[in-house]
């Protein structure tokens, strides 16, 4: 566990949004556009990114409480660019605005420290 702490926390937050929305994302695709062995292998991949999200998740050396609300506001960004890469789709006006509030929403759970 050393090892781990040589490392900025937001690195460990950045991998796991990462693997979480890329596993959700081909999870995603296998089920509605696949079948057989092929779908059978893109849930394989799908499983091991999940698997690795929550590995990274808690590998970050920061409180779980307040990694949370980082990892959300990563999230969120992270999961639109995959969603655009994956399903060419750009989020709407609602998605934006609401997004903005999430973001807002982590960095504030993260870093105000009411002590």
């Amino acid at each position: 566990m050393k090892n781990t702490l040589t490392f900025h926390p937001f690195v460990f937050i950045l991998i796991c949004t990462i693997l979480e929305s890329t596993g959700d994302a081909i999870v995603r695709k296998c089920l509605y556009n696949y079948t057989g062995a092929v779908r059978f292998g893109l849930m394989f991949v799908g499983m091991l990114l999940l698997l690795g999200y929550g590995i990274f998740l808690n590998l970050a050396p920061v409180e779980f409480s307040r990694v949370v609300g980082l990892y959300i506001a990563t999230l969120f960004a992270v999961w639109q660019i995959i969603n655009y890469i994956t399903f060419r789709t750009m989020p709407a006006l609602p998605v934006f605005i609401g997004g903005s509030l999430i973001v807002a929403g982590g960095l504030i759970v993260t870093f105000w420290n009411s002590k």
